[in-house]
């Protein structure tokens, strides 16, 4: 068997799941970028790949929301804009902050997320209200979180869509599903300012991203259809088992 097929062997089975739990819950990256890395695939190309097939997988399961009706776009517009800028500010920044610093930071972040979805009551349910503020101040609530998320995806990454989920929730309302479908929209503008950057400089790898954008799609595709029909009960799940990835894996980064 050749070297190309074994590494497509690694890396199609684990951005499937990828594409699933990212078009639920967000936090994908955190599956399909070690996948790169685990089939022995150089980082910065691992990166730019991964980008090109989540984007991929991302624009599947944005299709599913909007087609089922499950986007406010009032929100998700002005979100795409601002998660579009941030990614941009996010990776310049990047090389200005040290990696220590942002892995000490997720860490302190992580469980008083975890915390904020266990005690919200609003989160129980599909039926969480709108939060009653000026169609102004609703589109600049957006606005912010786009950007503050995408400054996150362009100086880390694994997770963004899950903090998104939270964001629209928390702070203007949205009940998880209709979150969740903003959140795709938002994730898939910042996936695509990261994208351009990685592609304008060749680290882009087409032979193994157009295979593994097709796995990601088909899984994208199961996630978000569990997601709508599921509601709030399965999304809720998935986001706290990425959460725990995550505080797993930046606990270990810290310890190394």
């Amino acid at each position: 068997m050749s070297e190309y097929l074994k590494t497509l062997l690694i890396i199609c089975p684990l951005v499937f799941t990828a594409g699933f739990v990212d078009a639920a819950a967000g936090g994908g990256g955190l599956i399909s970028l070690p996948a790169y890395l685990f089939a022995g695939v150089p980082v910065h190309t691992a990166a730019g790949t991964n980008k090109f097939a989540m984007s991929i997988g991302t624009t599947m399961a944005s299709v599913n929301y909007m087609r089922a009706g499950k986007v406010n776009y009032a929100t998700a517009v002005w979100s795409m804009l601002g998660a579009l800028c941030g990614a941009a500010a996010g990776s310049r920044a990047a090389t200005l902050i040290s990696d220590r610093y942002l892995t000490m930071l997720m860490l302190a972040v992580l469980p008083v997320v975890a915390v904020f979805i266990a005690t919200r009551k609003e989160l129980r349910s599909d039926a969480v209200q709108k939060k009653e503020m000026s169609r102004r101040r609703f589109a600049a609530t957006g606005l912010c979180i786009g950007l503050f998320a995408g400054m996150y995806d362009g100086l880390v990454g694994p997770g963004t869509g899950t903090f998104m989920i939270l964001a629209f929730t928390g702070f203007l309302g949205l009940d998880l599903v209709t979150s969740s479908g903003c959140a795709k929209l938002s994730n898939l503008a910042s996936n695509i300012g990261s994208l351009t950057v990685f592609a304008l400089n060749g680290m882009v790898d087409l032979r193994l991203g157009i295979p593994a954008a097709g796995c990601t799609v088909l899984g994208a595709y199961a996630g978000s259809r569990l997601a709508i029909t599921g509601g709030a009960k399965y999304i809720r799940l998935i986001i706290f088992f990425v959460l725990a990835l995550l505080f797993v894996k930046f606990g270990y980064e810290l310890l190394q």
